[in-house]
């Protein structure tokens, strides 16, 4: 059963007043969510092993909970929250990973299909961060439409609904997102690929 948006934003509302009984309530009805996407990015990782879906969410789990109150006022903000917590910690992973394995060889697995150059476990993931840092100094709703359709997973109709645009909205502006991130990001690959 897919909780309703007045639920959440209930609960979310309850948290925020201090309620931490409304956090544990609130859970269960975006665990699930939250769990389809790790499980999504997990089944990209080279060695699977390392990474499981279940302990990436409650590892987002211990992050809200260390949080005061409510990190929204509604379904879009938590979420929103939510992928910019999963963005950092597979960032996190990308760093330490890199900083394990050096060398080529490595399989290249695609952060998204949309993004195939940009691959999960590598410099380039690296590389998407920052460029995704530049970007929100320029246009924060573009970064967290990227954040929602990439990093959270949801579908292009899920981020129209959440951020309140239309679908044709999303696509174009994702278009665009895509296209200035290839353009940041492909020449750090390429020098890369030339300095090796």
């Amino acid at each position: 059963m897919v909780p309703s948006t007045g639920e959440i934003t209930l609960l979310l509302a309850k948290w925020k007043e201090g309620d931490l009984l409304a956090f544990e309530q609130l859970m269960p009805l975006v665990y699930p969510h939250l769990r389809e996407v790790a499980a999504a990015y997990i089944r990209r990782e080279r060695n699977p092993d390392v990474l499981q879906a279940t302990a990436l969410v409650h590892e987002l789990y211990l992050r809200l909970l260390q949080q005061k109150k409510a990190v929204g006022e509604d379904r879009c903000h938590f979420y929103t929250f939510a992928a910019k917590v999963m963005r950092r910690m597979l960032i996190d992973h990308a760093r330490e990973s890199q900083t394990q394995i050096r060398g080529g060889g490595q399989e290249r697995v695609p952060l998204s299909d949309d993004l195939s150059w940009v691959n999960i476990d590598s410099p380039e993931l690296l590389d998407l961060n920052r460029a995704l840092d530049e970007l929100c100094a320029l246009d924060p709703g573009k970064v967290q439409l990227v954040e929602l359709r990439y990093f959270l997973g949801c579908t292009a109709e899920e981020t129209a609904s959440l951020m309140k645009i239309s679908k044709a909205t999303v696509d174009r502006e994702l278009k665009f997102i895509k296209s200035w991130l290839y353009r940041r990001i492909r020449p750090c690959v390429i020098e890369k690929a030339v300095g090796q």
